[in-house]
């Protein structure tokens, strides 16, 4: 039996106890608990300074953000996407009737080749939905100008992009919507939440009304709303949790910068480059496995860390084009995403969070080092 230490892939980021306490006495005391509460209007408007947006709206988790902001641009037909995320990029398509079309990745970033978009539209094609992979922004620039020429909205999945900015700027800021994952794995989460992030009153008041039931009154309901709120408990959760992100930040910063200098000179091993222009917040630690020069393959790799306690991921592996119900669709065939099923096939998230101590990140890379 392996008696070691389990390392996991991430870590959640806990709040003091002590101070969430207080937080939770006074919603007893308020009796209320759900539904634009205080400490939700106080959430979104800390979350706003903090990210250097102009208006957020706060969700239940990180899935109905994307599904509304389908809803609030009134997206339909073909939506351009890439198969290298979490299902819920395109799950919330599907939802939505929507057809998503994929495009193969670009393999210094894992995310969507831009140079790929324009072949790809077609008379149905209403938006463009890109993905912040592991928080590596997208050519926000060339997708932009492809959006203008065609006159196409631009919804962002931003899930792993929590307070990353480009020269300074917010990329939450980029295209008409962008969304956030406020899930426990994520580098600041409320345990489940997301986000929603748009540049005027108008919108926000359409989104806020959308994720409500459509209710924009007592008695007046203006759409066909979900429910999508926030409760009052893990938007208090997520202010208090805010205080520390910034140093969580900072640990997980000193964990990649190991990593990449452990690791730069082992025959077979590539990470994603860290570019200077990008306020990471390193979410993520991929690497990408290969066989013939590193000597094991991916699996093989992934495996021999589990047996030792270090549980990675394989993230994302399998593509979404390949699930069952993508597929059949003509842009799933693997000959239009040799580079995206080539990096499916090859990665692994290795562990990095906050609370990983220097014994632990030895014995991580004692194991890839062998």
């Amino acid at each position: 039996m392996n008696n070691q230490k389990k390392i996991t892939v991430t870590s959640p980021l806990l709040p003091p106890l002590e101070e969430f306490i207080p937080y939770l006495e006074d919603i007893w005391k308020r009796k209320w608990i759900t539904n634009n509460g205080h400490y939700h209007q106080e959430l979104e408007k800390a979350l706003c300074e903090y990210l250097k947006v102009p208006y957020l709206s706060l969700f239940t988790n990180g899935t109905l953000p994307i599904m509304v902001a389908l809803q609030a641009l009134r997206i339909t037909g073909e939506v351009i996407t890439t198969p290298y995320s979490f299902v819920a990029t395109t799950h919330s398509l599907w939802w939505n009737g929507i057809k998503p079309v994929f495009v193969d990745i670009d393999p210094k970033t894992g995310n969507i080749d831009p140079d790929k978009i324009e072949a790809a539209i077609t008379p149905k094609t209403t938006a463009i939905m890109p993905v912040h992979v592991y928080g590596n922004p997208c050519d926000t620039e060339k997708i932009k100008n492809i959006a203008d020429t065609y006159g196409l909205k631009v919804i962002y999945d931003a899930a792993h992009s929590f307070g990353v900015e480009v020269s300074g700027k917010s990329i939450l800021n980029e295209g008409d919507l962008s969304t956030l994952s406020f899930h426990a794995t994520k580098t600041y989460n409320t345990i489940e939440g997301g986000a929603l992030i748009c540049h005027d009153a108008e919108t926000k008041k359409r989104i806020d009304y959308l994720k409500n039931f459509g209710f924009a009154g007592e008695t007046t309901v203006v759409a066909p709303g979900i429910n999508g709120k926030m409760d009052e408990v893990r938007a208090a959760y997520g202010l208090v949790s805010l205080n520390y992100v910034d140093d969580a930040i900072a640990k997980r910063k000193e964990v990649a910068q190991q990593y990449r200098e452990a690791l730069k000179n082992i025959a077979g091993i590539t990470v994603f480059e860290d570019f200077e222009n990008v306020k990471h917040n390193y979410s993520y630690f991929p690497i990408l496995v290969n066989e013939e020069l590193y000597g094991l393959t991916r699996d093989e790799l992934y495996k021999k860390l589990k047996a030792n306690n270090i549980f990675s991921r394989r993230y994302f592996y399998p593509l979404i084009s390949n699930f069952s119900t993508y597929r059949g669709l003509p842009s799933a065939n693997k000959d239009n995403l040799p580079v995206a099923n080539r990096i499916a096939d090859t990665v692994i998230c290795l562990p990095i969070h906050h609370e990983i101590s220097k014994d632990d990140l030895n014995r991580i890379i004692e194991k890839i080092v062998r």
